[in-house]
């Protein structure tokens, strides 16, 4: 299978890879499925299958005006599990992604899932707020917009070095690292980029934790900038009765770059443990 076509006529490219038991990888923004494929060739070489595809508006899934709130998106992934016929299934999103399992969890109640997983997060909540003061604040959220609109290919030269940490001392990734995130963030439309930022800074996931009722693993660094540990990472470990909770110490957001072999592992132990 390459594409399933959702209830309203977005086509969504799907990478289905190896056979047993199913493992729904979600991608973070503003990547592809592609950003998955080291973690899901393991997955599959593990005897499982590996199924993840690209968010609409992202990579080659289409790019239509509407539909980049995360009902309509978590409706999405309702879709690909539907097509696929993915039953008894493990439920990863990285980042942006981690999104769409809260809300899986608790629109589409869970269905055929029996463990999640939230990679750098953005659950529970990003946006600064009287009762989240360790969010972050809107202005960030106001200058991230304005530099896309100003100049998009420039603004993401500079995110993905906060993204994967680079720094003087700091080189997590290679240069072809950080070129080949650049071209895969420029492969979506401008319209689909700013309106899942948009979601993904605004949408507050705190009553879909109630939703989680099956084992959960939680993975964040602790020196994530792109999303802060203390308002997504630990209040979800805080708030999931069944979660196991892994601190990066010193890492940043990109872990399935920077912590490849790391997360590869935690995430096949977490796996295997069904």
């Amino acid at each position: 299978m390459t594409y399933i076509t959702t209830k309203d006529n977005c086509k969504l490219y799907v990478k289905d890879w190896g056979t047993g038991r199913p493992v729904i990888l979600l991608h973070g923004w503003p990547l592809s499925a592609d950003s998955w494929d080291d973690q899901a060739m393991a997955i599959a070489d593990a005897g499982m299958r590996a199924i993840f595809y690209d968010r609409r508006g992202f990579g080659r899934s289409d790019q239509p005006w509407n539909g980049y709130d995360y009902d309509t998106l978590t409706d999405d992934l309702a879709a690909v599990i539907e097509a696929t016929h993915a039953q008894d299934a493990s439920l990863i999103g990285f980042s942006m992604g981690g999104g769409e399992v809260a809300r899986y969890m608790s629109r589409h109640g869970g269905k055929n899932v029996v463990q999640a997983g939230l990679i750098s997060a953005v659950v529970p909540y990003m946006l600064q707020t009287a009762d989240n003061p360790n969010g972050v604040p809107q202005t960030m959220f106001d200058e991230m917009t304005a530099g896309m609109k100003k100049d998009r290919a420039q603004f993401f030269t500079s995110f993905f070095k906060t993204f994967f940490g680079e720094g003087l001392l700091s080189k997590p990734v290679s240069a072809e690292t950080l070129e080949w995130a650049h071209s895969v963030a420029l492969m979506a439309g401008l319209k689909p980029t700013l309106a899942c930022a948009k979601a993904f800074a605004t949408t507050d996931f705190r009553p879909d934790l109630a939703a989680f009722k099956v084992p959960t693993l939680i993975i964040h660094g602790t020196e994530d900038k792109t999303v802060p540990i203390d308002a997504t990472g630990r209040v979800s470990a805080r708030s999931i009765p069944q979660a196991r909770f892994i601190e990066y110490d010193g890492a940043a957001h990109g872990l399935f770059a920077t912590h490849k072999e790391q997360l590869t592992n935690d995430l096949l132990t977490f796996l295997n443990q069904r």
